[in-house]
């Protein structure tokens, strides 16, 4: 079982974490548990002596003379080098200050009130998602760099690829989260084969998860979502299906 820990001085705010963490766990019936939810540095660091690979939500701006998060990660850092360390802030920007003691931050979830259950629990299913993924053979997984993170997606996982709003940029889809990276849907084509197949100039769908196909209507479905479906993918689908040109 992942021991999960968190720190944070205000009181309101750890439970709210707390809350969003408990009804993930609940839901998804994951194998994680909450072995600690402390107000100061000194708590987590009693709690959390001899965890290895645990995760770790932490606030940045800890009112203590001499531990503030980036100084707690670092310490947990070094006795958990496999750890997960998810920054808790008031600011937007502070990827520099994890290069700047030299951690490695998961995700940094901001303190809205309205936004920080549904963020810290997305976070962590994102971080299931990367622990599944490092069980697997890196054959079988596709990795992306999002923000300042890295993610490792399982193929089985992928639903299909589409471009993105922004140029240059792809959309990766599954059934629970959409992820945004930069690439192109023609390189992706080529590196992942034929387990995915080009149905429109701007899809690109995993073959195994096609439920439905309207040829008439020139759409088709993967995993409940609508993907489009030009001539040319419809002859890419006849081929992989054994239906010919």
């Amino acid at each position: 079982m992942i021991g999960i820990y968190l720190c944070d001085d205000e009181e309101v705010v750890r439970h709210q974490i707390r809350t969003a963490l408990e009804w993930r766990i609940a839901v998804e019936d994951y194998d994680m548990k909450i072995v600690c939810s402390a107000a100061t540095a000194q708590e987590l660091l009693a709690a959390s002596e001899g965890e290895k690979c645990g995760i770790y939500f932490l606030d940045v701006e800890l009112k203590d003379s001499e531990w503030d998060g980036f100084r707690l990660g670092q310490e947990l850092r070094r006795r958990d080098p496999h750890g997960t360390l998810v920054y808790i802030t008031a600011y937007g920007d502070l990827a520099w200050r994890t290069f700047q003691y030299h951690l490695e931050a998961f995700d940094y979830i901001i303190k809205a009130p309205e936004q920080i259950g549904p963020s810290v629990s997305q976070c962590l299913s994102e971080i299931h998602l990367r622990l599944l993924a490092e069980r697997q053979n890196p054959a079988e997984l596709f990795t992306l760099r999002t923000g300042d993170a890295v993610r490792h997606v399982p193929l089985s996982d992928i639903l299909f690829f589409e471009t993105a709003p922004i140029p240059h940029h792809v959309l990766l889809h599954t059934s629970c989260s959409q992820m945004d990276f930069l690439g192109s849907l023609n390189e992706l084509e080529i590196r992942l084969g034929d387990r995915f197949i080009r149905t429109h100039r701007s899809y690109l769908v995993a073959a195994d998860k096609i439920e439905t196909v309207d040829l008439k209507h020139n759409r088709l479905w993967a995993g409940g979502y609508e993907c489009l479906l030009s001539r040319t993918g419809k002859a890419a689908l006849r081929k992989k299906m054994g239906g010919g040109q």
